[in-house]
């Protein structure tokens, strides 16, 4: 075996220390991370402070009588018809209903736009073709789609699965483009030399680099699958459907009851968040933290 001479040696050791320094440089900076109870209260402080401010504000403006109380009622009335519900078990029932048609519906959002995503990503003639109509159609309000929805499949569970596929389909496969279009070029040609194929590149490179934008994508289609829930459960009102958050706030409107309407839209909301710093949050943060960016959390 030949011997290698001094300055090959040299050079030898010279490459792996600038290895050893590129590879430092994607390690994620071992920072000490924060106390339970500090992280506990930078997370739920800052909200609840500006709920009690945003309660304080409400009461002030009806103490002051500005509107009449058919407009704006006490915080205490909405309470009190908050709090009937919950203790008469409707509340649950009326979540459950909307939070499991949400979630399966955008279950199956994900999965259709997930394949479709990477197939416009990676096919010029595709993107070409339905790139500008999957931008129209999560610009697209979709309240625009309930009457058609109704007229195509009836008042049932159809229509509003249909409702909210339209209405997360754009917005998941969109995120994944855009992730894909930040994924660096010799990414992808690495997997190309190392032997992997189309279904292998897309599983072990694209979609792991593109995870960010992907991330994205998948919350604004959970955000934009529960608007549309809410439009379609507003409209489409039968029996047989259920009574969910949608279908509360709509007999709040039909009651001319204010206190009703301001309860299911706090109970609307207040399911957006949950759904937000349950779900979303903490996947956000343990794909941040995996890329060494702790400075973002």
């Amino acid at each position: 075996m030949p011997q290698l001479d001094q300055s090959e040696v040299d050079a030898a050791d010279d490459l792996d220390a600038v290895g050893a320094g590129l590879d430092s440089l994607d390690a994620p900076v071992g920072e000490r991370r924060p106390s339970f109870w500090k992280r506990f209260a930078w997370g739920f402080l800052p909200p609840v402070g500006a709920l009690v401010l945003l309660i304080v504000v409400w009461q002030v403006l009806w103490a002051a009588a500005f509107w009449s109380e058919a407009q704006l009622p006490a915080p205490l009335a909405v309470w009190d018809e908050f709090w009937s519900r919950v203790v008469d078990g409707q509340v649950f029932g009326f979540v459950w209903t909307s939070v499991h048609r949400a979630a399966l519906g955008f279950v199956a959002g994900v999965l259709i736009g997930t394949p479709l995503g990477l197939v416009v990503a990676k096919v010029r003639v595709v993107r070409a073709a339905i790139g500008p109509l999957l931008t129209g159609l999560q610009s697209l309000p979709s309240v625009a789609w309930v009457p058609a929805a109704i007229l195509w499949f009836g008042i049932n569970d159809g229509a509003i699965y249909f409702v909210v596929l339209l209405g997360s389909v754009p917005s998941i496969a969109n995120g994944l483009v855009s992730g894909i279009d930040q994924i660096p070029p010799i990414l992808p040609r690495v997997g190309q030399v190392m032997g992997a194929n189309r279904l292998s590149s897309a599983r072990h490179i694209l979609l792991p680099a593109a995870l960010p934008g992907f991330l994205a994508g998948l919350k604004q289609g959970w955000a934009f699958s529960w608007r549309s829930l809410m439009a379609a459960e507003l409209i489409a009102l039968s029996p047989q459907l259920g009574v969910g958050l949608g279908a509360y706030l709509n007999q709040g409107s039909s009651l001319n009851s204010i206190e009703t309407v301001i309860a299911a839209i706090f109970l609307i909301l207040l399911v957006g968040i949950g759904i937000e710093l349950l779900v979303f949050r903490p996947l956000e943060r343990a794909v941040l933290r995996a890329r060494g960016l702790t400075s973002s959390l």
